[in-house]
């Protein structure tokens, strides 16, 4: 089974630390980013079209132009189910505020929140949770 990450995140520095951590693991078949929320919404969208399955994995920032995390994940709650249900959805940001860290909580799609900047104990953490 292929095996996909998607990174969500304006910012390049983290992008490529998150990538270089992905590809130590040698365990994912691609490594998708998007800038912002929705170019990969668009992304997403053009996969179902083509019947392909959607990331294993996305790591997603809050603040982003365009469109943030959280529009983000109210667009990807409107995808059906059946093609969002074994997608892990981890919140990667540099914001320290509690009141993003309790709505990140409250929200049955995000399966965890990690602080800026991400830890290689945070990727395995999140690859353990995919059945790869």
């Amino acid at each position: 089974m292929q095996q996909n990450i998607c990174i969500i995140d304006d910012d390049p520095i983290c992008v490529f630390g998150i990538k270089k951590l992905l590809k130590e693991t040698n365990l994912f078949d691609t490594i998708s980013t998007h800038a912002n929320g929705l170019e990969a919404i668009q992304d997403f969208q053009k996969s179902i079209d083509k019947n392909k399955s959607l990331p294993s994995i996305i790591f997603l920032d809050i603040n982003m132009p365009i469109m943030d995390g959280w529009e983000f994940l109210e667009e990807f709650r409107k995808i059906s189910f059946k093609n969002r249900e074994h997608v892990r959805i981890y919140i990667v940001s540099s914001s320290v505020d509690p009141r993003d860290l309790l709505k990140a909580k409250s929200i049955i799609e995000v399966d965890d929140y990690f602080i800026k900047p991400i830890t290689n104990k945070a990727i395995q953490k999140a690859i353990e949770n995919v059945n790869l």
